[in-house]
């Protein structure tokens, strides 16, 4: 029984090693057809003024993960803090944009009650929903509910885990999509796991358009895009976390605000800069990140932040 066990360890070792990374989608992808690349200085001469966008945050599911999941335990700081890994309650958002020139658009897609109420037939197989741990995502309020009425002009994706397109279901399928860059083509051996539900999420949707990110000339940030190219929304690439995953600061009517995506899961996060845990791609870049926003948001006290799953 022991040599059966340690066999297939083994071949389970050389399955990671050896079999080559995949895709996360194989859904058609293209460079986005708005937006303009601009530097964090011109963001930034902008973003303390009142802007024309109308912004409501959603909260679609509630749900619970694992923290070692969503926040590093092994940071010196969460280390220090003696935080051990528990469930950790968090919420499914999704963000409604309303630009007055431009239409409403969604940022992240909440959470359909088609998913949660047949998850295998929106993709999910048995491995995912357990792993998901699908029975405990309790919706408030679904994308269906959400959209009631409402004609959209797009969908701004922070990043493709599934938890972020779990409202693909009730999107119509002539809605624009837009990812960070790379998002979607980025290759790693995990995406195996994901890539048919991923899929299945995304079927027969528009073609993924992907930000056209350029270096920052003031270095502040990997790259920056003026999405309506009126300085009222600016995409910002902090990909780590996922390959593409991208933050949104919004100038509203009521003042700026900044959507971290999961660059920045929890409250306690945010407060002590520690970077989600094991659900992220590269800690170290995601920490650097993070702390990109947190300075940010420091030179502009104003900027009201809105995290990936907390409040």
């Amino acid at each position: 029984m022991k040599s059966q066990s340690r066999l297939l360890l083994t071949l389970g070792c050389m399955l990671v090693l050896f079999l080559p990374g995949c895709v996360l989608t194989n859904h058609p992808v293209g460079k986005a057809a708005i937006g303009k690349a601009c530097s964090s200085a011109e963001m930034e001469r902008l973003i303390d003024q009142p802007g024309p966008i109308e912004l409501e945050t959603i909260n679609s599911a509630d749900w619970s993960v694992s923290l070692a999941g969503i926040l590093n335990l092994n940071n010196p700081a969460a280390v220090q803090a003696g935080v051990t890994d528990r469930d950790e309650p968090v919420q499914i958002y999704a963000h409604m944009l309303k630009h007055p020139q431009y239409g409403n658009f969604l940022v992240d897609t909440g959470v359909s009650s088609k998913l949660v109420n047949d998850p295998g037939k929106e993709g999910l197989n048995w491995m995912i929903q357990k792993a998901m741990h699908i029975e405990k995502l309790h919706i408030n309020k679904s994308t269906g509910e959400i959209l009631q009425g409402i004609k959209l002009s797009g969908v701004f994706l922070s990043h493709l885990h599934l938890d972020h397109i779990a409202g693909m279901p009730d999107i119509a399928n002539d809605v624009p999509l837009y990812i960070g860059a790379s998002e979607s083509s980025h290759t790693s051996f995990k995406h195996m796991f994901v890539q048919g539900a991923t899929d299945q999420l995304l079927k027969d949707k528009q073609p993924l358009q992907e930000w056209s990110f350029q270096p920052d000339s003031q270095n502040r940030f990997e790259g920056i895009v003026d999405v309506f190219e009126d300085g009222s929304l600016f995409a910002i690439s902090v990909s780590s976390h996922t390959a593409g995953s991208t933050a949104f600061l919004i100038r509203t009517t009521r003042g700026p605000v900044l959507l971290s995506g999961d660059t920045c899961i929890t409250r306690w996060g945010w407060e002590h800069t520690v970077e989600p845990g094991d659900f992220t791609e590269d800690n170290a870049r995601n920490l650097q990140n993070l702390k990109r926003l947190k300075d940010l948001v420091a030179r502009h006290p104003e900027i009201e932040v809105r995290l990936g799953h907390q409040p």
